[in-house]
C-alpha cells in the first residue's frame, strides 16, 4: 500500500505541488499514516476469493468481454489487453509485450469517460514513456474521452432505470457523484468539470427527468485546497437536513469500474453521511463494469477509433 500510494501521490499530474514542498510531506507525514487507513478501506472491499482488488477483477472481466466482441468483429486481427497506470500489470510491461508480439499499431484507450489531467493525461503520459523505450515504435492512437457518446449515456440510463425499477420506493433524487479535482485545475484549463456537467445533462434528457430530480456532485477531496463543489459527502447531508429528502440514489458516471472510491467511499462513508443527517433510504447504483450495454458502448468507441486500420 505504501509503495502504491508513493507512486500515485508522486505523480505530478495528480499532485502538482513543487517537489521540495510536497515530497517531505508525502514521504514523512502522509505515508506514515495514510497506508493504514487506505489498507483498512481496501480490506473492507477486497475480493478474497481471487485475492485481488475489485477493480482488477472487473477490469479482467471487461477485457475478456471486449476481447470476445473484437474477435467476433475482426477475428485474430486485434489483440486486446489491459494495463494499470499504477501497480501491475504495468503499462511498460504491456507495451513491451505487444511490440514483441508484432503489433505495428496500438490503440490506447484510457478507461475514463471524462478527460482530466490527473487521470486520462497521466495514463497517456505513462503510455508514451513506454513507447520511448522501443527502438521501433508502433503507430499509435489515443482514444478521446467518451463522456457524451450516445451509447455510453444510454448504458448509464439503463443502469439507473433498472435500479429504480428494483427499488421498493422510488428515490426522490439521483446524485451523480464524480471524482473531484482541485478547483484550480478548472481555472487552469482542465475540461473535466464541464464534461461531467454535460454527462449529467445528457443523462437527464435521456431519462426524461426534470432538473429537480438529478444533481451533480464531486467526491474524494484530498488536501487543503478547494476542490470542485458541491462535495458529495456534504450535499447528501444537506439534501436530508435542509430539503427533507428521505430517499436518494447515487451513481458514479466518472468511473468505468467499481473501485475503492465507489464501493467504500460512496457505499459506506457517503451513505453514512446521508443517514446520519436523517436520510432513510440510500441506493448505490453500481458502475457499468462489464454490463453488456457498457461493453457494447466501449466496443462502439473502439470501432470508431480503429477506422482505416482494419483489413476487412
Amino acid at each position: 500500500m505504501r509503495r502504491y500510494l508513493s507512486e500515485f501521490l508522486s505523480d505530478k499530474r495528480v499532485v502538482d505541488y513543487p517537489a521540495w514542498l510536497w515530497q517531505p510531506l508525502l514521504q514523512g507525514i502522509i505515508l506514515s499514516r495514510r497506508p493504514f487507513k487506505s489498507g483498512a478501506a481496501y480490506k473492507s472491499i477486497w475480493n478474497t476469493d481471487a485475492n485481488e482488488s475489485p477493480l482488477l477483477t472487473i477490469t479482467k472481466a471487461q477485457t475478456a468481454a471486449i476481447k470476445t466482441e473484437m474477435g467476433n468483429r475482426y477475428g485474430d486481427q486485434v489483440i486486446v489487453d489491459f494495463c494499470m497506470r499504477y501497480g501491475n500489470p504495468s503499462t511498460l510491461v504491456k507495451v513491451k509485450e505487444m511490440v514483441a508480439a508484432g503489433c505495428t499499431k496500438i490503440l490506447f484507450f484510457p478507461l475514463y469517460p471524462h478527460y482530466a489531467g490527473a487521470t486520462s493525461a497521466s495514463a497517456s503520459d505513462q503510455f508514451f514513456r513506454a513507447l520511448m523505450r522501443e527502438k521501433w515504435q508502433p503507430t499509435v492512437r489515443v482514444v478521446a474521452p467518451y463522456f457524451d457518446e450516445p451509447a455510453y449515456i444510454d448504458a448509464l440510463a439503463q443502469s439507473i432505470e433498472t435500479a429504480y425499477a428494483q427499488a421498493e420506493e422510488k428515490p426522490q433524487k439521483l446524485v451523480c457523484s464524480y471524482h473531484g479535482v482541485p478547483k484550480r485545475y478548472l481555472q487552469e484549463g482542465d475540461p473535466y468539470h464541464c464534461q461531467c456537467q454535460k454527462t449529467t445533462r445528457l443523462l437527464k434528457e435521456r431519462l426524461g427527468w426534470a432538473d429537480t430530480e438529478i444533481v451533480t456532485t464531486f467526491q474524494s477531496k484530498f488536501g487543503p485546497e478547494e476542490w470542485l463543489k458541491p462535495y458529495t459527502v456534504e450535499e447528501v447531508a444537506r439534501l436530508a437536513k435542509e430539503d427533507g429528502i428521505k430517499r436518494i440514489a447515487v451513481c458514479a458516471p466518472a468511473f468505468s469500474a467499481d473501485c475503492i472510491e465507489t464501493l467504500e467511499e460512496i457505499n459506506e462513508e457517503i451513505a453514512e453521511s446521508f443517514e446520519e443527517a436523517g436520510g432513510e433510504s440510500f441506493t448505490y447504483i453500481p458502475c457499468l463494469n462489464d454490463q453488456p450495454a457498457h461493453i457494447s458502448a466501449l466496443s462502439e468507441v473502439i470501432d470508431k477509433n480503429l477506422s482505416g486500420w482494419m483489413n476487412l
